[in-house]
């Protein structure tokens, strides 16, 4: 229910409508890359009610392991409240530190600029762009990649 059109026209791999199979096969195959060590999946949920309202999840690249990417979403009614500022940073630590990650990149669409603020804010570096083939609409689309490295803390 909460992958609206508004929600999925950003979002390269997140078609709506989005059933509840193709959620419980999302589910599935992230826990598997979790199992493995390839990805880092998880729920946004809201602290007093435990309501789930998004997703953030960190993934390995496959050619290049030190390197992964972030992908993230929430629901229509809660976008342009701040929550992925404070979700990102924590995510991206998680990220160096449980995957052991030496880059994370994350890239958007050039007309999104929630997102890209949010990249912004993580201290995330514009590194070009490229266009990219997205499932959801059966198309390829610009879209501005950004990076972070692994803070020297934990280098």
């Amino acid at each position: 229910m909460m992958m609206t059109p508004e929600v999925s026209r950003w979002l390269a791999y997140w078609p709506s409508p989005f059933t509840y199979e193709m959620a419980i096969a999302r589910i599935e195959a992230a826990r598997e890359w979790a199992r493995r060590g390839d990805a880092l999946p998880f729920v946004v949920t809201d602290k007093p009610s435990g309501d789930v309202f998004g997703w953030v999840m960190i993934c390995r690249d496959e050619e290049n392991r030190r390197r992964g990417s972030l992908g993230y979403w929430l629901a229509e009614k809660h976008h342009g409240k701040g929550y992925m500022r404070e979700l990102a940073p924590a995510a991206l630590a998680a990220g160096f530190g449980l995957l052991d990650l030496d880059v994370i990149e994350s890239a958007a669409q050039p007309e999104n600029a929630a997102s890209i603020a949010v990249m912004r804010a993580c201290g995330m570096k514009p590194t070009g762009e490229r266009m990219v083939y997205a499932p959801a609409r059966e198309r390829h689309e610009l879209c501005h990649f950004y990076e972070v490295q692994r803070p020297r803390s934990l280098a």
